[in-house]
């Protein structure tokens, strides 16, 4: 069996050398999609940094019983959920999204007027989409933002298709109404660019 970690010189503990190298490999290979699905979740570069820190520290705990029957990729967005739906939860339902989150994503190339109404679309956009409810923002995030397919958003949420592809409707069917003369399309637009 594989001691994971071994006291140091100090009195503390560090992680052996195997699991650190496994941590480090997960680390390297997937922090930036983790990252930027936290930061889109909550809009903000400090929190989705700590929530980066607490989704790998997580991962530390629970690495041993990591089986490989999902992608490990799969298995880090659904801790990071989890993380991102905590954090949510002890900001007691405040608004998370900044007013420049999503402004981050867009290009600033273009002629000046079209810069201007990019962004004035795109904080319309930003504002309605933190009017959805968690689970329906979480799921346009992962299907619009990360471009993940109905059955990865599934698999990452642990969630059955036909539910993503309802909460999925559901929000962008928000959006609409919540921009007024908005249509589906243009929202998804948006968010593939």
């Amino acid at each position: 069996m594989e001691k994971e970690k071994q006291p140091n010189k100090k009195g503390g503990s560090q992680l052996s050398g195997d699991l650190a190298e496994r941590i480090g490999v997960i680390y390297e290979a997937h922090y930036d999609d983790i990252y930027y699905f936290l930061l889109y979740f909550t809009g903000r570069q400090e929190d989705a940094e700590d929530m980066v820190q607490e989704v790998f520290t997580r991962l530390l705990k629970i690495l041993p019983r990591y089986d490989g029957r999902v992608a490990m990729k799969t298995w880090l967005f659904s801790i990071a959920k989890h993380v991102a739906i905590d954090h949510y939860r002890k900001q007691k339902w405040q608004r998370l999204f900044s007013d420049n989150w999503l402004a981050l994503m867009k290009s600033t190339e273009g002629l000046p007027e079209e810069e201007l109404e990019t962004k004035e679309e795109v904080h319309s956009i930003q504002r309605a989409l933190q009017k959805l409810k968690p689970d329906q923002r979480i799921i346009v995030i992962l299907r619009y933002i990360k471009e993940y397919s109905v059955k990865e958003t599934a698999e990452i949420l642990a969630i059955p298709e036909t539910k993503v592809r309802v909460d999925c409707h559901r929000g962008l069917k928000a959006l609409q109404k919540i921009l007024g003369n908005a249509c589906e399309e243009r929202i998804a637009n948006e968010f593939a660019r």
